[in-house]
């Protein structure tokens, strides 16, 4: 497998290298069973608050992760679990912030829509929608102003792109010529309202053409394609400081958070796209390619027992303690 350079863009892996694409899968699986055990617990009220699951996008965050270096930033929405998974924080410190307890990535303070990681550059998941877009302008702001080389990708729903701050962010990217790339995560529903209905162009890469930047689709089926082609805009980002929109179609097989029970969708629909799942397919292709039987029995095994292991370290960790609250909220730089 080819190694990756901190001096250029990343090195995109053809299809053939099989070692690769199980690390892709592995993350991929891994996303998954965090997210099912995330269901479990907080059908259990072990979790509260909201939770929304990334499942049937992992190959999204999965691909546009492995097109980046280590030191490039990721933004996102609050479906942000896989994302920050995707981007190297640990099951446990995830879990563990789901469950509220102290060794959460922000110390159960920020919950499951605003999971942050400052070691792995992952600048947290936003609850409101579109609101985090130009923040991530401003990121790539500060890149271009260091010098520093790095990307920011944002990630965003179909349902923010009416939003003022998409469009405030999208101009100001294309005017100062920003090292970013935007990602739409078309999952055709926006919370439970259809994409025809609230959108009168179904493309969402045209509206690249308003601000004058480059612009890509495609649909999800593999994640190596998503790789390849994010590779493509982050290299553009890197080399050019010339931003992109790209829209990314997938689709969710939960509804929109636990509480939608996504009635407004057929059962037909919802197993036609099960059966283009990126993630079965992936190991299909592993499969196809020699992998192993045992080798991905060992390596579903392994991610089985690192969940289970969050799980539990989350069950077990302590509450953080009242003493936190004047700390993380009147301390700092400007207390007085």
């Amino acid at each position: 497998m080819q190694e990756r350079t901190n001096d250029g863009p990343p090195l995109t892996q053809p299809s053939g290298q099989i070692d690769h694409l199980a690390a892709l899968y592995r993350q991929m699986f891994l996303i998954r069973r965090v997210e099912e055990e995330s269901a479990r617990a907080y059908a259990l009220g072990k979790i509260g608050g909201f939770l929304h699951l990334y499942i049937g996008q992992e190959a999204v965050g999965v691909g546009a992760v492995a097109a980046l270096r280590p030191d490039d930033y990721v933004i996102t929405t609050y479906r942000d679990h896989g994302m920050a998974l995707a981007k190297g924080m640990s099951a446990r410190a995830l879990m563990a912030e789901l469950y509220g307890k102290a060794t959460g990535c922000s110390k159960g303070l920020g919950g499951s829509m605003h999971l942050f990681d400052v070691e792995h550059n992952m600048l947290g998941g936003y609850g409101i929608v579109g609101g985090h877009i130009p923040l991530a302008a401003g990121v790539a702001f500060a890149s271009k102003y260091r010098s520093d080389g790095r990307v920011t990708l944002c990630f965003f729903g179909e349902g923010a792109v009416s939003i003022g701050g998409f469009h405030e962010g999208l101009s100001l990217a294309a005017l100062w010529k920003l090292p970013i790339v935007f990602v739409c995560e078309n999952n055709e529903y926006a919370m439970g309202t259809p994409l025809s209905r609230t959108m009168s162009v179904e493309d969402v890469s045209m509206k690249a053409l308003g601000y004058g930047i480059d612009r890509d689709r495609f649909f999800v089926d593999d994640v190596l394609e998503v790789e390849k082609r994010m590779a493509e805009a982050v290299s553009r980002a890197r080399e050019l400081s010339l931003p992109t929109l790209v829209e990314v179609r997938t689709y969710r097989f939960r509804g929109h958070s636990m509480s939608d029970p996504a009635k407004y969708r057929t059962p037909a629909e919802l197993e036609d796209h099960k059966k283009r799942d990126p993630l079965t397919r992936a190991r299909a292709l592993l499969e196809q390619n020699g992998y192993g039987a045992e080798r991905l029995a060992k390596l579903e095994a392994e991610v089985e027992a690192e969940v289970q292991d969050a799980v539990k370290f989350a069950e077990e960790s302590p509450e953080p303690d009242p003493s936190l609250l004047a700390k993380t909220t009147y301390d700092g730089p400007f207390a007085a």
